[in-house]
């Protein structure tokens, strides 16, 4: 599927991308209860130390739900298509990618840079993250 053992160094931020096959219906955390209509969403995050454990978390089927991107992933109906990691910040990162905010503060609830969400939906079609950091 991928490949988390190779992440280069200095990279300290993600996006992952998220295909959620039908509408859904989910409470998330302190945001209570948020749709999502089906498409292809990008989630942008970061770990300023081992990348690869946080990712390994995101992809793991067994964890606690603490932050708000656990409770979408926990959804039967979404899954990661497709991951990338780079060395900017992610508010730079999550702001370079165009989207609609779906759910305002996803993700962000401690962001400093008013980002208002950290999970953009994409729509029906995708698009690849790799030119952003360009």
């Amino acid at each position: 599927m991928f490949s988390i053992d190779n992440i280069p160094p200095g990279h300290i931020s993600y996006q992952l991308h998220i295909h959620v096959s039908d509408n859904i219906e989910i409470r998330v955390g302190a945001l209570g209860l948020c749709q999502f209509p089906s498409g292809h969403y990008v989630y942008t995050g970061s770990a300023k130390r081992n990348i690869g454990a946080r990712l390994r978390r995101h992809l793991s089927s067994k964890k606690k739900l603490r932050w708000h991107i656990d409770y979408l992933l926990d959804h039967p109906l979404t899954r990661i298509s497709e991951i990338f990691t780079f060395s900017i910040n992610e508010c730079t990162l999550n702001q370079r990618l165009e989207g609609k905010a779906i759910v305002s503060r996803f993700g962000s609830s401690d962001c400093r840079n008013h980002c208002g969400t950290h999970l953009k939906y994409l729509g029906i079609e995708t698009t690849k993250a790799e030119d952003l950091s360009a």
